[in-house]
């Protein structure tokens, strides 16, 4: 059966076994060097409340989320676009 990817559709390199994270939005186990990471920061002051006391000088700690997304729903929620048909399909 041919190979469709060089790298299988994962980024792991010869690093063995990668562990598994599950996804956010459907639940499913992905393994962590495939799935597609989103961080995002959010602070626990309003931001309103925060741009006074910034002005005054106060420095606010921001709370960082990661979420994992398989492929499909990473797709499906347009974190990863899909690409064009010429870059899809490039000799090795």
């Amino acid at each position: 059966m041919p190979k469709k990817r060089k790298s299988g559709g994962r980024s792991k390199g010869r690093k063995g076994r990668s562990k598994m994270v599950q996804c956010v939005s459907c639940g499913s186990q992905v393994p962590r060097d495939k799935a597609k990471k989103v961080t995002q920061y959010r602070s626990l002051v309003d931001w309103s409340l925060a741009k006074e006391l910034r002005s005054q000088g106060a420095y606010f700690t921001r709370h960082r989320i990661e979420k994992y997304y398989c492929i499909s729903c990473a797709v499906h929620r347009r974190i990863v676009k899909v690409r064009a048909k010429a870059s899809r399909h490039q000799k090795y």
